[in-house]
């Protein structure tokens, strides 16, 4: 069954697990403000819902989702991007207690990636693609990504794959640890959603505390990463070259960085 009450994502509850299906295909599933509110509104509804005892979240089999909407991030400036506090309605996907399961096909960019990282698993599909492409249009990740790619790879390889952009298959993020499993395009949702009932069949109250458990161990950090991360971001929105790497971008030609 879908539920079809929001307009950018698609809920398909099936107990003891629901599966959250991202759905702006025309963009790539990109993440505007209002995607983001729908999609913490719908985790939030599932997470106090006793049928559901796992969640997983995906897209299509093209893209997870490629990003944000960068149109309406152009012409920001520092203090528009602190008003408008988009983190905000995203940090709140990290409350949710029960088991989150990303199923990942094609591109996981920017914004994209990082929604997978904020889940606790990540299964992938043979096509998938991971990485944060921010460097390219004169910023930097700005929701996680800098410190959850760094928790789960370490620093070198969190430094190549920020400072760089380049995204990674999804072999190289199995090898690295990125991601828990890799399965066909034509089954990687159903892997997703078998891992999802295998953990649906456990004690709820034992698997939510083991959930508190193991992120214990990055929460002090993550938490003062993030603020750091999230002032660096909003500072480069007063730089000459985040509006030249946008507006090229949405121009399709290649930036000219002047470093001001």
């Amino acid at each position: 069954m879908t539920t079809n009450a929001y307009q950018h994502i698609l809920v398909e509850p099936d107990p003891p697990i629901a599966t959250v299906r991202l759905n702006r295909p025309k963009v790539l599933n990109a993440l505007s403000p209002e995607l983001i509110a729908e999609l913490v509104d719908a985790l939030q509804a599932l997470d106090r819902d006793d049928t559901v005892h796992a969640i997983v979240l995906t897209g299509n089999e093209r893209a997870f989702a490629a990003g944000a909407d960068i149109g309406a991030m152009a012409d920001s400036t520092v203090v528009e991007q602190i008003r408008r506090d988009q983190f905000a309605t995203w940090d709140k996907v990290r409350k949710i207690k029960k088991p989150l399961i990303a199923a990942v096909s094609g591109w996981a960019l920017g914004g994209g990636n990082e929604t997978a990282m904020m889940c606790d698993m990540i299964v992938a599909s043979e096509t998938a693609r991971f990485g944060q492409p921010e460097i390219n249009i004169g910023i930097m990740p700005g929701a996680g990504g800098t410190q959850r790619i760094a928790q789960a790879l370490g620093k070198a390889r969190a430094m190549e794959i920020v400072l760089t952009g380049r995204p990674i298959t999804a072999d190289e993020a199995l090898q690295m640890g990125l991601v828990n499993r890799v399965a066909p395009v034509e089954t990687y949702l159903e892997e997703a959603r078998r891992l999802a009932r295998e953990i649906a069949s456990k004690p709820p109250v034992a698997v939510a505390m083991a959930k508190q458990s193991v992120n214990a161990v990055f929460d002090d950090y993550l938490d003062r990463g993030l603020m750091t991360e999230r002032r660096n971001f909003y500072m480069l929105f007063a730089t000459d070259d985040q509006k030249e790497g946008m507006h090229a971008f949405l121009e399709k030609r290649k930036p000219t960085w002047t470093g001001r």
